[in-house]
C-alpha cells in the first residue's frame, strides 16, 4: 500500500489528480475510519493476510493520534505528523469511528475495538443526542460545546439537523449491533428509523429531505440522489439487523429506489448528482454511482423485480468505462462530466478513499453468496 506512512502511522493525506502523494497533508479523521472499515471489510470477506494488515495501520493511527484522550472523541483532523490539527468534533466522524471499530473488531477480534465502539457510541448518544427536539446534533468544538453545522452544511445553509449524519448513525450502529446486540442500540436504531420515516422522508416527492433547522422545517427544496438511493439500503440493512420491519419503513425504501429508477440515471446509465429546485447537477460522482449500485441490488432482492438489475447492469458499464481510472496507481475519479470527462479533483483525500466503491465491491460479493 503505497500511501501508507510508515514514519508517522496512518496514510498519507492527499493524492491529486497528477497522482502526486502529499505527505505533509493533514489526514482526517473520516478518511482514516473509512480506510479502517475498508480494509477490515474486505480481510473479513477474502481472508487476506495483507488486509488485515493495512486495517491494523489505520485502526493504531484512528485510536492514537486522531483520539482526543483528554475531551474524548475523535479530531476532525491532525496533521501530517499526528498532531491536532482540527480538534473539532462532529457526530458525522464519531459515527464513521464507530462503524469501522465495529467492523474492525468483526474482522479480528479485537476486543478492544469493540470497547471503543461501545465508549463512543455511548458519547453520541449523551452528548449528540438532544431529545428536545428529537434529533442528533451535529457539530462541537473541542470541549463538546455546540458549534454552528460547518461541516456538514452546504447549499448555502447552515443545518442544524441534516440528513447525512443521521444516516451515517445509523449505518454505525447496525454494524455495532452485530457485534454488540445491546437494547439501547436497538433502542436508538428503532429511534433513528422513525426519525427517518417521520422527519425526513417526503411520501409524495419519495426523497428524504435533507437540511432542517430545529423546529424541523426544511430548508432547502433539494434533492440528493446519492444519499437517497445509499438510506434506502441502509435503511433496509438496519431493519433486518433488529428484526425490525414494518411496512412504512418497506414503503419508504421501495420508494426512494423507484423514485430515482424513473427519474434520476441517465440515458448512459449512470446517476446525477442532485436538484436544487430547478436545477439538475448532473455530474456523475463516485460515490453516488457505487452507493446506486447496492441500493438498485438491494431493491431487487427486496421486490424481485428485474428492472433494478438492468440499472445496476448499467450503472457498472459506465463505471468500468469512465468512472474507473486506469492509470497505474490510481482508483476511481471524483466526477465525470456530461462529455465523459473526468473532473480534476484529487484522487484521494479527506472525503474520498477506497471506502465507497470498496462497500460496493463487498456488499455485492456477500449478497451475491447469500443466494
Amino acid at each position: 500500500m503505497k500511501l501508507r506512512d510508515e514514519q508517522y502511522g496512518g496514510y498519507y493525506g492527499e493524492v491529486n489528480y497528477e497522482l502526486e502523494h502529499r505527505r505533509d497533508y493533514p489526514k482526517g479523521g473520516i478518511a482514516t475510519a473509512r480506510l479502517l472499515w475498508s480494509f477490515a471489510a474486505a480481510y473479513r470477506v477474502t481472508g487476506e493476510p495483507q488486509l488485515a494488515e493495512y486495517a491494523h495501520h489505520a485502526y493504531h493511527f484512528l485510536t492514537g493520534a486522531l483520539m482526543d484522550e483528554q475531551h474524548q472523541g475523535i479530531y476532525w483532523s491532525v496533521d501530517y505528523t499526528g498532531q491536532p490539527l482540527d480538534t473539532r468534533k462532529h457526530v458525522y466522524n464519531q459515527a464513521f469511528a464507530v462503524y469501522a471499530l465495529s467492523e474492525y473488531y468483526r474482522a479480528t477480534s479485537v476486543e478492544a475495538a469493540r470497547e471503543q465502539a461501545i465508549s463512543l457510541f455511548h458519547l453520541i448518544e449523551t452528548t449528540g443526542y438532544d431529545a428536545t427536539i428529537g434529533a442528533y446534533r451535529e457539530e462541537f468544538d473541542r470541549f463538546w460545546q455546540e458549534q454552528p453545522n460547518e461541516m456538514l452544511s452546504e447549499n448555502g445553509v447552515i443545518a442544524d439537523i441534516t440528513m447525512n449524519t443521521h444516516i451515517h448513525v445509523l449505518e454505525a450502529y447496525t454494524t455495532l449491533y452485530r457485534i454488540w446486540p445491546n437494547a439501547e442500540v436497538k433502542a436508538a436504531l428503532e429511534r433513528l428509523l422513525l426519525i427517518l420515516r417521520e422527519h425526513m422522508y417526503d411520501e409524495q416527492k419519495r426523497r428524504l429531505n435533507v437540511f432542517f433547522d430545529r423546529n424541523w422545517n426544511s430548508l432547502i427544496d433539494l434533492t440528493s440522489f446519492g444519499h437517497d438511493i445509499e438510506a434506502s439500503w441502509l435503511i433496509d440493512d438496519a431493519m433486518r439487523v433488529i428484526d425490525g420491519e414494518q411496512p412504512s419503513y418497506v414503503d419508504m425504501v421501495i420508494g426512494l429506489a423507484n423514485r430515482i429508477a424513473e427519474y434520476a440515471i441517465q440515458a448512459d446509465g449512470s446517476l446525477m448528482n442532485e436538484q436544487e429546485q430547478d436545477h439538475i447537477d448532473t455530474t456523475r460522482i463516485w460515490w453516488v454511482q457505487a452507493e446506486a449500485m447496492v441500493g438498485f441490488y438491494n431493491a431487487y432482492q427486496r421486490t424481485g423485480d428485474p428492472t433494478f438489475l438492468e440499472k445496476v447492469a448499467g450503472l457498472w458499464s459506465y463505471t468500468r468505462n469512465y468512472m474507473i481510472d486506469s492509470r497505474p496507481g490510481s482508483e476511481w475519479f471524483w466526477s465525470v462530466g456530461d462529455d465523459g470527462q473526468p473532473g480534476t479533483r484529487e484522487i484521494a483525500g479527506m472525503w474520498k478513499c477506497p471506502y465507497h466503491n470498496s462497500r460496493f465491491c463487498i456488499e455485492l460479493l456477500e449478497r451475491m453468496n447469500e443466494q
